[in-house]
C-alpha cells in the first residue's frame, strides 16, 4: 500500500530535478544570449568608430586638398575652386583673408611712432584705461628689449618671470607676459593682430576701426577710401574692387599731395599685402576637420609661416 506513494514522491523528486536542469538551461541560453548580445554590441560600436576615424581621415585629407588648391599663385579670394564636392557627402570650403586686415604688433613695437599707434589701438578699439596702457607696453618693450632695466610701468627678470629679450615670436607669448589681462580679456583679440604681415596693416583691407588710429587720415578722407575700396558695386571684397599697385596713387586720390605726409603714411600702410590667412574646411559626412594656414604668396614658392590643425 505505501508502495504506490513512493513512486509517486519519486516522480515528483525526478520532475522536480527535470524542472530545475530545464529551468539551469533556460538561464543558460538567456546567459549565452545576452552574452552573444554584448560581444555583438561592442563589435558594432568599434566597427562605428573605426568608421568614424576614416571619415576624420577623408575629412582632413579634403582640408589638405582645399590648402593646396589656395596656395596656387593663381588662385586668389574669389576662385570657383575654393568649394568642390569632390565625391558624394566629400569636399572642402576654403577662405582666403588678408593678414593685412591685422594689426602688426612687432613693427608696431618697433619705434615710438608705432608705439602711439597700437596705443591709440588699445583706447579706442579695445577700451584699454591709460594706465593699463602704459602697463601693458612698457611690459611688452621690457620683454622684448635685450637689457635689464625696467620701464616705468614694465617689469624685467625676477624670481618668477624671464623676459625673452627678443621680439614676440608668437601672439601666444603674450598669455605669459606681465600687464597684458586688459588685452587678453578683449575677446576674439588675438584675430586681431599680427605678426607675419609686411606693413602695419593694409589700407585696402583694414576694417574701419584701424584706419582711425592711423596718424595723417581725417574723417572724409577715411569715408573716401571706403568708398573707393568698395568699387562700382558699392561692395567691399567683391571682384570689381579697384586694385592698385602701390600706395602712392591711393594716397593722392585721397587727397594726401603732400610728399612728406605721403612718405610717413607709406612707411606704416601698403596695398597687396601678400600674406594671407586661409581656412580651409574638409567634410565627408558629418564629420568635419579643419586646418588654417599662413602663407606669404608670390610669384614663386608660397612661404608657410604657420600651420594649424
Amino acid at each position: 500500500m505505501k508502495r504506490p506513494k513512493l513512486q509517486r514522491a519519486v516522480g515528483v523528486r525526478r520532475f522536480s530535478e527535470e524542472g530545475s536542469a530545464l529551468l539551469a538551461v533556460f538561464w543558460g541560453v538567456i546567459v549565452l544570449t545576452m552574452a552573444v548580445a554584448g560581444w555583438f554590441f561592442w563589435l558594432q560600436q568599434r566597427v562605428q568608430e573605426h568608421g568614424q576615424d576614416s571619415r576624420s581621415l577623408e575629412a582632413l585629407a579634403m582640408a589638405h586638398s582645399g590648402i593646396a588648391v589656395a596656395l596656387n599663385p593663381k588662385v586668389d579670394r574669389y576662385s570657383s575652386l575654393l568649394e568642390a564636392e569632390i565625391a558624394p557627402g566629400m569636399g572642402y570650403r576654403v577662405t582666403v583673408e588678408s593678414e593685412g586686415a591685422r594689426l602688426n604688433l612687432a613693427l608696431l613695437l618697433n619705434d615710438h611712432a608705432g608705439q602711439a599707434i597700437f596705443k591709440q589701438w588699445l583706447e579706442f578699439v579695445i577700451g584699454v584705461e591709460q594706465i593699463d596702457r602704459e602697463r601693458l607696453v612698457d611690459c611688452l618693450m621690457d620683454y622684448i628689449d635685450p637689457d635689464n632695466i625696467p620701464r616705468p610701468n614694465g617689469q624685467e627678470d625676477s624670481r618668477d618671470y624671464h623676459p625673452a629679450n627678443r621680439m614676440i615670436q608668437s601672439l601666444d607669448e603674450l598669455k605669459g607676459i606681465p600687464g597684458m589681462g586688459p588685452l587678453l580679456a578683449y575677446p576674439g583679440w588675438q584675430d586681431m593682430l599680427t605678426l607675419d604681415s609686411t606693413k602695419v596693416f593694409d589700407l585696402m583691407e583694414a576694417p574701419e576701426e584701424l584706419l582711425r588710429v592711423l596718424p595723417g587720415l581725417n574723417e572724409a578722407q577715411i569715408q573716401r577710401l571706403i568708398q573707393v575700396r568698395a568699387g562700382p558695386d558699392g561692395i567691399w571684397h567683391t571682384e570689381d574692387d579697384p586694385k592698385f599697385q602701390g600706395t602712392d596713387r591711393l594716397l593722392k586720390q585721397l587727397g594726401i599731395t603732400n610728399e612728406k605726409r605721403r612718405a610717413a603714411l607709406e612707411a606704416l600702410v601698403g596695398v597687396n599685402e601678400p600674406t594671407l590667412r586661409i581656412r580651409a574646411e574638409g567634410y565627408s559626412g558629418k564629420v568635419i576637420r579643419q586646418v588654417q594656414v599662413v602663407v606669404r604668396k608670390g610669384t614663386g614658392t608660397p612661404q608657410i609661416r604657420s600651420w594649424i590643425e
